[in-house]
């Protein structure tokens, strides 16, 4: 892969750019200036001249306010992040708050769910009984149906006796045992 020869110097640019900007700061030119403050105090402790030594006090003196006023507006800048920080995590706390509140509105009070609880024993207890009733109810049913079929069998038993009896009363071999024996 060939590259083009304008494109090693870019990546180049880039990171001087962006070594500027990490040795700057917020981009202000406060290392400037303070560069400039240096070689102001060097070119003022070296003039020799009077006039030449108040300019450059003056120069020094402007670059020493700007370098100031540069201060306290990082200064302004840093407690104005600090509150926002501060603000931001109250405003995360009240979102939480607010959201574990409706979850806990979604629920019913203490006192409310132990009577649906109460409400719900009676009536499991309730419901119990009325079991217990028909399983009694059934196994009564149970036994007159024993009962019953113990009748119906014992019934139908005696009818076939009773018929064999009167069959055998109504045959020849019968009537000529009775006619003989009369």
């Amino acid at each position: 892969m060939l590259a083009r020869p304008g494109a090693a110097m870019s990546v180049t640019d880039d990171e001087v750019i962006r070594k500027r900007l990490l040795i700057d700061g917020d981009g202000a030119g406060d290392d400037r200036r303070i560069n400039l403050l240096l070689k102001s105090f060097i070119k003022w402790c070296n003039s020799g001249s009077q006039e030449e030594g108040y300019s450059q006090h003056q120069r020094m003196l402007g670059t020493l306010g700007q370098c100031e006023f540069s201060m306290g507006k990082t200064l302004l800048v840093y407690d104005m992040n600090l509150r926002e920080m501060l603000n931001y995590e109250k405003i995360s706390k009240d979102i939480e708050y607010d959201a574990l509140a409706k979850v806990i509105q979604q629920h019913p009070d203490r006192h409310e769910t132990l009577q649906q609880l109460e409400a719900l024993g009676k009536e499991l207890e309730h419901l119990s009984h009325i079991k217990e009733s028909v399983e009694d109810k059934l196994e009564l049913r149970r036994k007159q149906f024993h009962v019953l079929l113990s009748t119906i069998h014992e019934l139908q038993q005696t009818l076939e006796s009773d018929e064999k009896l009167s069959e055998g009363e109504d045959s020849p071999e019968t009537r000529m045992e009775m006619q003989n024996g009369h």
